[in-house]
């Protein structure tokens, strides 16, 4: 079952952003990079280690050097429910 974004924000997930620096498999001396997005938990990141193993295990392209930033969009502590409505005339 897929989990909606806003859910995982406040269960403390934030955007990961990773930048990955690879060889070219056909030109070892030719760098190129690809960009990569989800949403993980800092600061283990389980889904930014799984994602460089399947690098590793399944592309040709050996990596250089992988560089992420992280950012919490939302925090438990910014959310609240509002449970009330007051409206006026």
């Amino acid at each position: 079952m897929r989990t909606n974004e806003t859910e995982l924000m406040l269960k403390g997930y934030g955007l990961t952003t990773a930048e990955f620096i690879y060889h070219m498999p056909d030109h070892p001396h030719l760098l190129q990079s690809f960009v990569w997005q989800t949403y993980d938990l800092a600061p283990k990141f389980p889904a930014l280690y799984r994602f460089i193993d399947f690098w590793k295990e399944k592309l040709d392209g050996p990596l250089h050097s992988v560089s992420y930033t992280h950012q919490k969009l939302i925090s438990p502590t910014e959310w609240r429910n509002v449970s009330g409505e007051l409206v006026l005339q």
